[in-house]
């Protein structure tokens, strides 16, 4: 269970405040359940309540600065997600979004990125399949890191490409 306080993992909706535990008095709900009142770090307004006990929903404690860091470093060593066949590879995707994973974000930019390069070369354009995906693992893994590190959002990719220059160093 978490806490008042803690920041998580909301799945969908990225790093999340928990701001209360409650219970609602709305049409629909339970009766002396326990609800997270969450705030979305990355959103100016809006609210989530969600059941504690939810097991629909991906939720997850944010990961620690040490445990950004190291991913950051892990990330030349992280392999691509190549899928020959479009239909299995956006359900491959959609997966590895909803596994709520970092590494497997970061697997779906580099395997993206790629992807990118080699059809911009072809002289054809990206997917929007594609282009949908790259900015949703994008967005979710700088969203976290830049929770966890203390870095604003929009700095993380110089943040990345720096911090990985220097290792190659």
């Amino acid at each position: 269970m978490f806490k008042v306080g803690d920041f998580i993992y909301y799945e969908n909706r990225g790093i999340c405040k928990v701001e209360n535990i409650t219970e609602l008095n709305l049409p629909g709900a339970t009766k002396g359940q326990k609800y997270y009142e969450l705030k979305p770090v990355f959103e100016e307004s809006g609210k989530i309540y969600s059941a504690v006990d939810n097991n629909k929903v991906m939720m997850r404690h944010m990961i620690s600065k040490e445990e950004a860091k190291q991913l950051i470093d892990d990330i030349p060593s992280i392999p691509e997600m190549w899928v020959g066949d479009e239909k299995q590879r956006e359900m491959k995707y959609k997966e590895a979004m909803q596994s709520c994973d970092c590494r497997q974000w970061v697997s779906i930019i580099k395997t993206l990125y790629l992807r990118r390069q080699d059809r911009l070369l072809q002289g054809k354009k990206t997917t929007n399949t594609d282009d949908r995906y790259f900015k949703k693992a994008e967005e979710n893994l700088h969203g976290e890191l830049a929770m966890a590190l203390g870095v604003e959002k929009d700095e993380m990719v110089d943040f990345i490409e720096e911090r990985l220059q220097a290792l190659q160093s």
